[in-house]
């Protein structure tokens, strides 16, 4: 099977956050998950608010990343968790 790249968009709870503390703590739960973390973004949204971006490895066969979406919607600090992107990845 191949493997996808996922993108998700974490939003703090507001511009007070520690981003570097969800970020960590993100990265953790992905490579718990099976994933392999390959690049964070962190990108001004609004009114000083930034979100973390994290793009992720994952085998294809895993399936669905709900599971991961709730438990990093979990941690602290996390207002809200979006997949903005899948691709494929062959080769």
């Amino acid at each position: 099977m191949a493997e996808v790249v996922i993108t998700l968009k974490i939003m703090p709870e507001g511009v007070d956050s520690n981003l570097e503390t969800i970020e960590k703590n993100a990265k953790e739960k992905i490579s718990k998950f099976g994933g392999e973390v390959g690049k964070v973004n962190i990108n001004e949204v609004a009114f000083g608010l930034k979100s973390v971006e994290l793009l992720f490895v994952m085998d294809e066969a895993k399936g669905s990343t709900e599971d991961l979406e709730k438990q990093i919607e979990a941690l602290d600090e996390v207002n809200s968790v979006e997949v903005t992107d899948v691709r494929r990845a062959i080769g």
